[in-house]
């Protein structure tokens, strides 16, 4: 709220377009920080009855929603520049607006890296989103900065809502980011990311009746992931046995990210044997010729079928 009222005075002292885009962009900031607060603490709820899943993907809302109120922001700030273009208007008294404008922007920069920062450690969507925000505002009000100077050195006046107009695109492409970003999370799209990540954790548990693994999906919601894979065991094993060495893999895993697995075993069916290691299988049909490394394009795979290694 400080460093939008400092913005604000700054505005309306100057009246330049550029400084109006950096507040404008200010009041987003101020609106999406309250209702990502809100978000947050809806968030946080344990899973119930009617959420299995938890209450995590809100933040995917609460990110959607400051996005659309950066692209509202830099339509409004194009809009303004425009009409400033056409009308001839020239800002007034630029030294005071400058120092006013870079302070706050230091503040804001400071600010949005502590955000960014925290959002990551915890894995949450709206405070990262939010940090980003905030980071793009210290880009604009640097921007601004600099254009601002060389408008109170050169006196060329249109180039005040020239840089207004740049601000507007930028901030266009920042929104833009965010909405994508949120949406493709709550359409589940796939993390490729974390995706690898789970493939290098289990990787070194490909052994000694972990045959392979595949048809494996994971979910964001918040900070936790949902994981479901299917595991190729021996066909020989026990139900009861599968089922514990299953519950001792997701054991393992989990202690890496905070969520829930849900592994399901797949008898081999003898078409592994080449890539399985047992040494006391009774039903081997084929020798072991050695485990090759796990590929996302193996684990994703619906049908085992067709990603046989070394088959």
């Amino acid at each position: 709220m400080i460093l939008l009222a400092v913005k604000s005075y700054a505005w309306l002292l100057t009246g330049s377009q550029a400084i109006f885009s950096d507040a404008a962009e200010s009041i987003v900031n101020v609106v999406a920080a309250a209702f990502a607060l809100r978000v947050l603490s809806w968030a946080g709820q344990p899973a119930d009855r009617e959420h299995p899943f938890g209450h995590g993907k809100i933040e995917f809302f609460s990110a959607a929603f400051e996005g659309g109120l950066v692209v509202a922001a830099a339509l409004a700030i194009l809009w303004q520049a425009t009409d400033a273009l056409i009308d001839g208007s020239k800002p007034q008294q630029l030294d005071i607006g400058l120092m006013l404008t870079f302070g706050a922007g230091l503040a804001n920069g400071a600010l949005g890296w502590l955000l960014v920062r925290h959002g990551r450690k915890h894995q949450s969507a709206a405070i990262e989103a939010d940090g980003h925000h905030v980071l793009s505002d210290f880009v604009t009000s640097l921007g601004v900065v600099i254009g601002l100077l060389t408008v109170y050195v050169t006196g060329v006046w249109w180039l005040d809502p020239a840089i207004a107009a740049l601000m507007g695109l930028w901030l266009l492409r920042t929104g833009w980011r965010l909405v994508r970003t949120s949406v493709g999370a709550l359409l589940d799209e796939e993390d490729p990311g974390f995706v690898q990540r789970l493939v290098t954790m289990l990787q070194p548990h490909v052994r000694d009746g972990f045959i392979r693994i595949h048809q494996l999906r994971a979910i964001r919601a918040g900070r936790f992931h949902h994981v479901s894979a299917h595991l190729v065991v021996p066909e020989f094993w026990p139900v009861s046995r599968a089922h514990a060495a299953a519950d001792q893999l997701a054991a393992k895993v989990l202690a890496e990210f905070e969520g829930d697995i849900d592994f399901h075993t797949d008898p081999c069916e003898r078409k592994f044997c080449a890539a399985c290691d047992l040494a006391d299988c009774p039903v081997r049909a084929a020798a072991f010729r050695g485990r090759p490394p796990l590929t996302v394009e193996e684990v994703v795979a619906p049908d085992p079928a067709s990603h046989v290694p070394g088959g």
